[in-house]
């Protein structure tokens, strides 16, 4: 049996690397990609977290090994990728 993974204490790269389409308390119409969200906090932790204002998208956002990775760093690499394989053609 494999347990659930939990996010990294002070990751925050799901909060900074895609972006959202979804109005965000600070962000009315959301927010671009590589842009740092406005609830995120100095040590990269969601003010919103337990809060019913946090956007659908992030709570029903669930930690995966092909996300975030081993470290940090990977997890923002591994969003950049998947932020620009999903933008939309223009």
């Amino acid at each position: 049996m494999t347990s659930k993974l939990q996010c990294r204490t002070g990751c925050g790269a799901c909060c900074i690397i895609p972006s959202i389409s979804s109005p965000i308390p600070g962000m009315p119409d959301g927010k671009p990609a590589g842009v740092r969200c406005v609830q995120l906090d100095e040590q990269n932790c969601c003010k919103l977290f337990n809060d019913p204002r946090r956007p659908d998208v992030c709570h029903r956002f669930q930690p995966s090994y092909d996300v975030c990775q081993d470290s940090r760093e990977n997890a923002m690499s591994a969003l950049k990728t998947l932020e620009q394989l999903t933008r939309p053609e223009v």
